[in-house]
């Protein structure tokens, strides 16, 4: 049977579509963020978040790709498991946290400036009604937004078409150009690193890519670029798969590439850009001081081109899931429906997302790495359905209690005892019981897994 293939030119576009559904307001902000704080050590400080930024997501599209779905790689745990995180994951990288954090950061980056810029007093109350301005901005700003990202997403097999062929080079063209700018007029070396990177760099780097939220984006964004990669004319299951893992190879080099080029451009940084500055007000601090008023156009575009194109790639993966699950509510009304929750909860602004979406991000993001390492070792692991769950159980364990004792919030004697695990302090602690689950697993002469459908 003759081997189905994408060609050289449609390889690209799905890739660089894979990219821009990656590539969103996390992504932007933190690098830049991460290299001014790590200041000389940012170096191992961008080796640790690669791998987790990108090592991950990668691993994570051929996962579920070589395991023909996350609920299938997820009910290799069990029924219920594969319920409850796939229904976790969908909703953390969709209308709870990820799809609304699109719409705020784009809004603070294009809108905000040019209010701030124009002198208006964005605490006054608009109109008698006891609405801010800033609010009334924002809810103005986030109709359009969602309105755009909602039209988009109705023909998720066509994305290709749009994001990978004409947002992707322009978002990739403008990035180059502030990179240029750092490259000819230089602010300057990195400075000392922050305490928290001064030792152990590497570690709080791969901590740090968790905010990206790309890994569980990953094992949700494959069932889109599978669609797309059909709608190329590949038919076969094996040689859609085939082609899903090369796409996430195209945009992990391209990922990695721009974090590199936003790690050069924050590195010198450091506090000249304000005490406390984050990684959107230093992209500002540096876009103003090399073009000037030029240089905050360019950034509010890159913003919201970033966004606009993840916020696409979340609603269509969320309804696309969704419509299977309640097969009788269609893709484009749970796509109205993901938009409107969006709207809504993006009203609260950046800042108390980004609060909320920290512990919930420490609490499941180990889980996806485990989940994605046993797919690849499901060789090793048979069909012994124990080592998938205590694999995962201690690592749950684990990890949510972290999460909880990083938001000060201890489980009686269950909490001092993890702590006393290695690596626990800066949040490696649920490696050694994910690999001891494993092993264990691997003992027990139990039941065969859970029959796939």
């Amino acid at each position: 049977m003759k081997v189905q293939k994408l060609s050289l030119q449609n390889l690209l576009l799905v890739g660089f579509t894979l990219f821009s559904m990656f590539f969103g307001a996390g992504n932007l902000i933190f690098p830049p963020y991460l290299a001014a704080r790590a200041g000389s050590e940012v170096i191992p400080a961008m080796a640790g978040f690669l791998i987790s930024a990108v090592g991950f997501p990668v691993l994570g599209v051929a996962a579920v790709a070589l395991s023909g779905g996350l609920e299938k790689l997820s009910g290799r745990v069990g029924k219920s498991f594969a319920l409850i995180f796939t229904l976790t994951a969908y909703l953390a990288i969709g209308p709870f946290l990820a799809i609304p954090r699109t719409a705020s950061t784009s809004f603070e980056m294009t809108v905000l400036p040019i209010l701030t810029g124009a002198g208006v007093h964005l605490g006054a109350p608009l109109g008698g009604t006891g609405m801010t301005v800033q609010f009334g901005a924002q809810l103005g700003y986030s109709l359009v937004f969602f309105g755009t990202a909602l039209l988009l997403s109705f023909h998720p097999e066509t994305l290709s078409e749009r994001l990978g062929k004409v947002m992707c080079p322009a978002l990739l063209v403008l990035i180059a150009v502030l990179f240029t700018g750092s490259l000819i007029w230089s602010m300057g070396a990195p400075g000392a690193p922050e305490a928290e990177f001064a030792a152990g760099a590497s570690v709080r780097g791969f901590t740090e890519g968790y905010q990206t939220m790309d890994t569980l984006a990953a094992l949700n964004f494959g069932i889109i670029i599978a669609l797309n990669i059909k709608n190329k004319g590949i038919s076969r299951e094996d040689s859609v798969v085939r082609e899903t893992v090369k796409a996430g190879a195209v945009a992990g080099v391209l990922l990695s590439l721009v974090y590199a080029a936003l790690a050069f451009i924050g590195g010198p940084v450091g506090q000249q850009a304000g005490e406390g500055a984050n990684g959107a007000r230093i992209l500002t601090f540096v876009a103003g001081n090399l073009f000037g008023a030029s240089g905050m156009v360019i950034l509010g575009v890159i913003f919201f081109i970033a966004c606009l194109n993840t916020c696409v790639g979340l609603i269509s993966c969320c309804s696309q899931y969704f419509s299977t699950l309640a097969p009788k509510i269609s893709y484009r009304v749970w796509a109205v429906i993901f938009a409107l929750v969006s709207l809504l909860i993006s009203s609260a602004g950046l800042d108390r997302i980004l609060k909320y979406s920290v512990p919930v991000l420490n609490a499941i993001y180990p889980i996806a790495i485990v989940l994605i390492a046993l797919a690849f070792a499901s060789r090793a692991a048979g069909k012994r359905t124990w080592v998938y769950r205590l694999s995962i159980l201690f690592t749950a364990v684990v990890s949510v209690v972290w999460a909880l004792d990083q938001a000060r919030i201890s489980m009686f004697g269950l909490t001092g005892l993890i702590r006393q695990l290695p690596g626990y302090e800066p949040g490696l602690g649920w490696i050694l019981p994910a690999v001891a689950g494993g092993l264990l697993g691997l003992l027990i002469p139990g039941e065969a897994a859970e029959k796939e459908e």
